[in-house]
């Protein structure tokens, strides 16, 4: 019989992700078949499934550590915020249609049916499900609605691992807060807390988690520290804990209102100073410009205008500007929109690529592709013929007469310094990755040095066993201590 343990967080961005990605980890190292779980996500941080389905990244991230597949049943429905109090609602990696909140919660207890078929489908095939919850637990308006955090602890009826982020400030009153508000079927549930990213000496703590242990009856589990891992992120709540600047050059990407997918540009931030720009920041003399995607191309290319970003960007001169998805087709000459993103009518795009994306049907395109890379320049020209690897998830179709990048995807310009593609994860491939940071260093006369090696998953679950009490997680579910714990 499948057993489960279920992270539930403080407050969003407490770090359940990260936790329940390292229960994957370990359980899996002892050899169990592990699969990671989340009812309801709401982030515009997407994968694609082989089998083209759309899931929250952070449930793929967590089936990577678990070693399992990601499938599109570990996240039976994503929401995919467009603004307005609207999000694209997705079921089963499939695109539903957009809807209000007061449109989607009408519909919450038939969503529940999905929640409980993808539980049943996983039990099938997996000995532990690491279910994570979303936001705060503690949200008294929204019990009766809660799919994500009161309806799963509710069916479940498994222990319930409480987190707090120390960083954010007033940990102890946000988990003693939290286990009070809870429902009492639900606060009998939680068996343990954790406090998260930590950057102090743990013994000035030592007061406190004896009151918050006397005072809510709930063990401790352990202080873990703040951690510097290259695991993707989940959201773009992530986006403000961003301050590396590694390497001598400077790449600046185009800080979208309704940026999407920017974990592509994760595997940037080891070699170099990857600065988010908001549209009304000023742009400085960026080495590289990259427009990321984007939820709604039309609204955040007005807003771009609306803010004189374009003017910045346009200004710039032998510059390498890459747009991927939503990016990519702002680069273009045009958009033409028949009511799709936001309105009906045509709107001009940057210019800097000779394309004409039309926004004519509510269908969206989700795969994973390899292609051959075609086109020529200074970056793709020594990596013709070779392979890459990416997912797509957009709408809209584009069309144009530059020549393609990558066989029948993207567009490069006659300098090969201007370039779109529909591919995210692109920067995933080493060998575009280091084209690309090779040629922005050798404009600076500049050697970069080999990137760090990764390992996020081992170090994540290493660092775990070391500050968490494991006998107790180990007894909540039902399995002995590891070799390694005794």
């Amino acid at each position: 019989m499948t057993k489960f343990i279920v992270v539930l967080g403080t407050t969003s961005h407490s770090g359940k992700s990260t936790l329940a990605a390292a229960l994957c980890r370990i359980l899996s190292d002892r050899g169990l078949r592990v699969a990671p779980f989340k009812s309801q996500n709401m982030s515009l941080n997407s994968w694609v499934t082989k089998d083209g389905k759309e899931m929250g990244i952070a449930q793929a991230v967590q089936a990577w550590a678990a070693r399992a597949e990601p499938s599109e049943l570990m996240n039976p429905i994503l929401l995919k915020p467009k603004g307005d109090r609207t999000s694209q609602v997705v079921v089963f990696g499939e695109p539903v249609a957009d809807k209000s909140a007061e449109e989607y919660y009408a519909e919450i207890e038939g969503l529940k049916t999905s929640v409980d078929r993808a539980l049943e489908e996983l039990q099938k095939e997996y000995d532990y499900i690491v279910v994570e919850g979303a936001g705060g637990a503690a949200e008294i308006n929204l019990y009766q609605r809660d799919l994500a955090n009161i309806y799963i602890a509710t069916k479940l009826r498994s222990p319930i691992l409480l987190v707090g982020d120390i960083e954010r400030g007033g940990v102890f009153a946000s988990l003693y807060g939290t286990v009070k508000l809870l429902p009492p079927e639900i606060r009998s549930l939680v068996k343990g807390m954790v406090i998260n990213k930590f950057r102090g000496d743990p013994a000035i703590l030592e007061p406190g988690l004896k009151m918050l242990e006397e005072l809510t009856g709930i063990s401790v589990l352990g202080v873990m520290p703040y951690l510097d891992l290259e695991i993707p992120s989940e959201d773009s709540v992530s986006l403000g804990d961003k301050r590396r600047e590694n390497g001598g050059v400077d790449i600046a990407i185009i800080r979208l209102s309704r940026i999407s997918n920017f974990t592509d540009f994760e595997p940037l931030e080891r070699s170099a100073r990857v600065r988010y720009v908001d549209l009304g920041e000023p742009l400085g003399s960026p080495d590289a410009v990259i427009i990321p995607g984007t939820k709604n191309t039309v609204s955040d290319l007005a807003e771009m205008r609306l803010k004189g970003m374009d003017r910045e960007i346009l200004a710039l001169k032998d510059t390498p500007i890459l747009g991927i998805c939503g990016g990519y087709q702002m680069l273009g000459r045009e958009i033409v929109d028949e009511g799709i993103e936001d309105i009906t009518a045509s709107m001009p795009g940057l210019g800097l690529l000779d394309l004409v994306t039309h926004f004519d049907r509510y269908e969206k395109r989700t795969v994973q592709v390899e292609k051959k890379v075609t086109g020529e320049g200074p970056i793709l020209g020594p990596l013709r013929g070779q392979t890459v690897w990416g997912y797509e998830i957009h709408m809209g179709n584009t069309v144009h007469q530059e020549p393609f990048a990558f066989e029948d995807d993207g567009a490069v310009s006659s300098n090969g310094l201007i370039m779109g593609t529909y591919l995210h994860g692109i920067f995933q491939n080493e060998n575009f990755k280091n084209a690309f940071l090779d040629y922005i260093y050798g404009q600076k006369n500049l050697t970069r040095r080999s990137d760090p090696s990764g390992g996020g998953y081992d170090e994540l679950a290493r660092a775990t066993e070391k500050y968490l009490n494991m006998e107790k997680i180990w007894s909540m579910i039902g399995l002995g201590p590891r070799q390694s714990d005794e």
